[in-house]
């Protein structure tokens, strides 16, 4: 993982559960928006365009 990545303020959605279980955490940057499983942090996150997120929640939340 890059020293960039580590820098991140990642957060979970208002919807996951308090056991933890089957959660996704989220970055937002400058260009990108980083996702990454938060169950292992240690694992690489993937990286997509805002646009292309903002069009995932609209879609995820039947906009």
């Amino acid at each position: 993982m890059s020293s960039g990545m580590t820098e991140l303020a990642w957060f979970k959605s208002s919807y996951s559960g308090s056991d933890g279980d089957d959660c996704v955490e989220v970055a937002i940057a400058e260009q990108v928006v980083h996702v990454r499983d938060s169950k292992d942090v240690s694992r690489q996150p993937f990286s997509v365009g805002r646009e292309g997120w903002s069009r995932f929640v609209r879609f995820a939340s039947g906009r």
